[in-house]
């Protein structure tokens, strides 16, 4: 293995990209029973890796150019002509700093596990270098390879930190993922190995080259599979819930603000910029898929009587209106669907930290044993209330923006007629209409009544600092997007606008 330098730029991505896991091994030589400088260590990286993001973003970064950055492209094995090729653009930029900001929360969020801490920590470490590795990849294998990254710590994140069934959900969460890695896997073999004289697996080439009709359709079916487990889209979702219900908070925290990301961020990167012919016969299968999708996890979610998987089954709801966003094929419909990428992050992952938080005092999980809690714990009442209010889409927050822009993506969509734009812009209401019935259900079961009121011995401490300071920093970005989009939008509009005008318009 050895490195040929073709860019002189300093390699910030790569540095972006290794130091989290690099910085993670060692922690493997700090005291075995030094769990506070274990935490502490683990947080200072993650800081110190957010930092080094934001400053090479800011100062090496244009926003109004929709080529690629920071670009950079190594060598690595001379065998097959494996190639380390990183860069990044404006559709690439959000779910970045999305990841930094939800990881060093999450490792804040992880300060009362002591088992085995400098395992879990490592892990953590790990995964936050798999999806920036993802999600700055310019290479397929080199992105395939950042996709499976994910899978072993999250496995032992879940099978070893989780509930009393986390074997369970643990090993259908593998399966799930694993089989449709090996869709991903004949996908990229499939579509390197075709066309040109010599076998590339440079995404800029790949978004040039043509394909006879029913191989890319073949093509785009297998990358759909392999994205549409992580995503979910139904029905192969049923694994979310299980893994969410048994996982420990903190994990959760990252599986919904950044894992199930990867799964909408591929479809954009790989299925619309690759395959874009075979993309526009299946976005209106995309387009009934999403509202179906809506209507289903917002039925479906209340009948969960597990407070975290029927906060799973609003992801799934939520993750229908990126669906649709995808399929309107309009500049205005991508750009919701990114904007609902980065605001469903923020919400989902404090909604499962406020989850874990209310579990750790009361020790119950499920909502019927629940009641009155609004009067012990007033804090986290209020904080639960706010942003059960972003989530079913109150205007002012940022999940109100994203789901109106998707609206305005399909009504201006030329692709469609009339009708079925009308019946799928209705169906979608029905689905934002159910929201608020089991969010605001959600409230209702755990803080009002008197159940846990009535009790002997019924007093728990309120929210501390640290948990203060975890939510204020997620509810500030879902308040400020909501107020001010374009802080999110200005990063995905030229690029969106070029994938469109490249591909679909032409």
């Amino acid at each position: 293995m050895y490195l040929v330098f073709t860019t002189n730029y300093f390699p910030w991505l790569t540095i972006i990209v290794v130091f989290p896991i690099a910085a993670g091994s060692l922690i493997l030589f700090l005291p075995h029973k030094g769990n506070k400088v274990i935490r502490g260590y683990t947080i200072y990286i993650c800081i110190l890796e957010l930092l080094l993001t934001t400053y090479a973003f800011c100062y090496h970064f244009q926003l109004d150019d929709p080529l690629i950055q920071l670009a950079e492209d190594y060598k690595w094995i001379n065998f097959f002509d494996f190639y380390w090729r990183l860069g990044i653009d404006g559709l690439s930029l959000g779910p970045i700093l999305l990841t930094g900001f939800i990881t060093t929360l999450a490792t804040l969020a992880a300060w009362p596990v002591t088992r085995n801490s400098r395992l879990f920590h490592f892990l953590m470490l790990a995964m936050y270098s798999g999806q920036i590795g993802l999600f700055s990849s310019r290479d397929l294998l080199l992105f395939f390879i950042m996709w499976e990254l994910e899978l072993i710590p999250v496995y032992l994140l879940l099978s070893v930190w989780g509930g009393k069934k986390r074997l369970y959900s643990a090993t259908k969460f593998i399966l799930y993922t694993a089989g449709g890695s090996i869709f991903l896997l004949i996908g990229v073999l499939g579509i390197g190995l075709y066309g040109s004289n010599e076998p590339t697996l440079n995404l800029e080439t790949l978004a040039n080259q043509s394909y006879p009709g029913a191989l890319e359709i073949i093509f785009y079916i297998g990358f759909l599979i392999a994205f549409a487990v992580k995503s979910p889209i139904i029905p192969l979702h049923t694994w979310l819930a299980d893994t969410h219900g048994e996982a420990h908070y903190s994990t959760c925290m990252l599986l919904a603000g950044i894992l199930l990301k990867m799964g909408a961020y591929g479809l954009v990167r790989i299925n619309m910029e690759l395959l874009p012919h075979a993309h526009s016969i299946f976005s209106p299968w995309l387009m009934i898929v999403g509202t179906i999708q809506i209507i289903y996890a917002a039925s479906t979610s209340p009948g969960q009587r597990n407070l975290k998987k029927r906060i799973a089954y609003s992801s799934v709801s939520h993750m229908g209106f990126i669906l649709i966003g995808i399929g309107s094929i309009t500049d205005t419909g991508l750009n919701g669907a990114i904007l609902q990428i980065i605001s469903h992050g923020f919400i989902s992952a404090a909604l499962f930290f406020l989850a874990g938080t209310s579990y750790d005092r009361i020790r119950l999980a499920y909502l019927d044993e629940m009641g009155g809690l609004a009067i012990p714990i007033p804090k986290i009442f209020t904080i639960f209330s706010i942003l059960s209010m972003a989530s079913l889409a109150l205007p002012g927050m940022s999940g109100f923006v994203a789901e109106l822009i998707v609206f305005f993506g399909i009504i201006t969509s030329k692709k469609y007629f009339l009708m079925p734009k009308i019946l799928i812009t209705f169906v979608m209401a029905i689905g934002m209409i159910l929201t608020p019935i089991y969010s605001l259900s959600m409230s209702r079961q755990m803080f009002y009544g008197y159940k846990l009121f009535n009790t002997p011995n019924s007093y728990f401490f309120d929210s501390g600092p640290r948990e203060l300071f975890i939510l204020i920093s997620i509810l500030l970005p879902v308040i400020g997007i909501g107020i001010y989009p374009d802080f999110v939008l200005s990063l995905s509009v030229d690029k969106v606008e070029a994938i469109l005008s490249n591909f679909f318009y032409r």
